[in-house]
């Protein structure tokens, strides 16, 4: 049975379909969530815990690093995994350098050699630990902090004078970050020269040590 309706019907029923699909489409917006920011501090100044860090832009991983000649104590493999918020990548991409609430996050994992059907080499296992660096040009006299995220709670930053901050004052390739250990990034920062004059000299010694 098809129903019928004249000139009035016609318009009431595609007013009625016009505001029924407008209804749709706000209603998604209007429910949405507020979208959490990468840096995020409680009141009294601690980092709450990026817990979507691995929905991030992945950087690059290391096996067994260290910046000491000295021999290290430990008897296992370990991995470190580097990842920083998407906003910041982005920015990066366009300046080669990182803006201000850029944040780091480093997952440090187990290395396991044997396991499932594993013969050789070694793979990431369990989480051994995770450590923020977070640039806030407001709130750190150097600009950055570092954050030891040991669990979901809220972390306290690191003292200034820290030996992380140290280290990356004086050795970070683009500004105060290890940007050098970066394949994907190392070609930006040569590109639009924002490469720090203190590891520009890293290199230049390292090169005459070689010879």
């Amino acid at each position: 049975m098809q129903i019928r309706g004249g000139p009035t019907a016609t318009a009431t029923a595609t007013a009625m379909a016009v505001a029924l699909l407008g209804g749709l489409a706000v209603a998604p917006a209007s429910q949405a969530e507020p979208k959490t920011p990468a840096v995020a501090y409680t009141p009294d100044g601690k980092l709450i815990y990026p817990k979507d860090y691995r929905s991030w832009i992945y950087l690059s991983s290391g096996m067994d690093m260290s910046y000491s000649d000295a021999p290290g104590a430990a008897d296992h493999h370990m991995f470190d995994n580097v990842f920083v918020n998407r906003e910041a990548y982005e920015a990066y991409q366009k300046t080669g350098t990182w803006p201000d609430k850029t944040i780091f996050v480093l997952e440090a994992r187990m290395g396991q050699g044997r396991g499932s059907i594993n013969k050789k080499g070694v793979y990431q296992a369990d989480a051994m630990g995770r450590e923020a660096h977070v640039k806030d040009t407001a709130r750190f006299k150097s600009g950055w902090a570092f954050f030891p995220l040991n669990s979901d709670a809220p972390a306290p930053a690191l003292a200034q004078t820290s030996q992380c901050n140290v280290c990356h004052e004086q050795h970070g390739a683009v500004d105060t970050t290890f940007v050098q250990f970066y394949p994907t990034l190392l070609p930006r920062a040569q590109e639009m020269r924002t490469l720090s004059a203190a590891y520009l000299a890293d290199e230049e010694k390292d090169k005459a040590t070689s010879r």
